[in-house]
């Protein structure tokens, strides 16, 4: 018995299923404790509720819905909006965080300076205060729909939000997708496949340029054939509003304004501490080779950057998940914005609760195993 407790990983493995056997037992408890106490108040406990018809409108949705739908209808409906707003938001804040963070290391002292007052300006606000501020600009400070602006053709701003031109797919769009997506996943497996050649042998092959020339090959020769059309539908003024076109919504736009320029002020920090935590050294040897500062930043630190940037950005990346619940605030429907309907209209408090815990689980171990396999494939040392 001696030689078994002295045993590290044995005793590692037994202390772990203690504890989780511990943990099991009391969320038993609790599960049943809290059962006994809703069956003796009346209240029924379970997710039969989803099938029942919701009764309530959703004002924005990417996927068909109706108040005659159910409630289950309902969530996804807020489950594909928390995503659409999420990978936007995530998308735009990268992108304008890389430039601040390259501006908060610029030796220009007006780049610096606006940078620098940027990120101490959004960073020290709430993020709620953000959200209504940009909220009330657009609902207040636009004109109304007959005043709308006009900053370029086929564009009108104005309280009902930012509506512009779409583009409608006739004939058979199946076609046209399925081109597009066998296309890119062909672009993408051919230009790894000539990256390796070119790192193995030193002679690269353009597969990637060969794949994406033969890709516009096929749409140009199905567009020909008229297998499938595309047809510009410009917005026009009908009444009170505008029809036709794709309709931005002020709270479509406020959250997205503010969520993007919050978060991108801790993106652009957490790059500007990664670039700065490469050695000076490494810039020297890029320009001992002859690479001017942008080719040393792109092919030499940020490689090395990376393994610094990657762990807080993952965590950065769910922070901006977490926050998509503040879309309440300016009345956009996410996933909370349904569940808190549901729960006023049903009284499934647990439930509803229930689940967006589990969708936001979902969402973050999503993105955690995304962002772990990323790590690991830019890693200097491979194991």
């Amino acid at each position: 018995m001696a030689r078994l407790w002295y045993d590290a990983r044995l005793r590692a493995a037994t202390i772990q299923i203690a504890v989780l056997g511990l943990a099991g037992l009391l969320a038993l408890w609790l599960a049943t404790n809290t059962a006994e106490n809703l069956a003796r108040r009346g209240i029924a406990v379970g997710f039969d509720f989803l099938s029942r018809v919701a009764r309530f409108p959703i004002s924005e949705s990417l996927i068909a819905y109706a108040p005659s739908d159910t409630f289950a209808r309902a969530f996804a409906v807020g489950l594909v909006n928390t995503l659409f707003i999420a990978g936007i938001i995530v998308v735009g804040s990268t992108i304008l965080g890389l430039f601040v963070g390259l501006a908060r290391r610029s030796q220009h002292p007006l780049a610096f300076g606006i940078a620098t007052v940027f990120v101490e300006t959004m960073r020290n606000t709430p993020l709620v205060v953000q959200l209504l501020f940009w909220y009330a600009l657009v609902t207040v400070g636009l004109p109304n729909v007959r005043q709308a602006l006009n900053p370029l053709p086929g564009t009108f701003l104005s309280v009902r939000g930012l509506f512009v031109p779409s583009l409608h797919v006739g004939g058979s769009p199946a076609i046209l997708w399925t081109i597009l997506l066998v296309g890119i996943v062909v672009i993408v497996i051919a230009s790894a496949v000539g990256r390796r050649k070119r790192v193995r042998t030193g002679h690269g092959f353009p597969y990637g340029s060969i794949a994406a020339a033969a890709m516009a090959t096929g749409l140009g020769a199905t567009w020909i054939a008229g297998l499938w059309s595309v047809s510009v539908d410009t917005p026009r003024l009908q009444g009170f509003s505008f029809v036709g076109g794709t309709a931005l919504t002020p709270e479509f736009a406020s959250l997205v304004v503010g969520m993007v320029l919050y978060s991108s002020c801790f993106i652009g920090e957490i790059i500007r501490g990664g670039i700065d935590a490469v050695g000076k050294g490494q810039w020297e040897a890029g320009r001992s080779v002859g690479l001017s500062e942008r080719q040393s930043l792109r092919l030499v630190v940020i490689p090395q950057a990376l393994r610094v940037i990657i762990p807080p950005m993952t965590s950065q990346y769910f922070n901006i998940v977490k926050n998509t619940t503040l879309a309440l605030v300016v009345g956009y429907p996410d996933i909370s914005y349904v569940v808190a309907t549901t729960i006023n209209q049903t009284g499934q408090a647990i439930e509803g609760v229930l689940i967006l815990m589990a969708v936001f689980l979902t969402i973050s171990a999503a993105i955690s195993l995304f962002m772990n396999w990323y790590n690991r494939k830019v890693a200097l040392v491979q194991r």
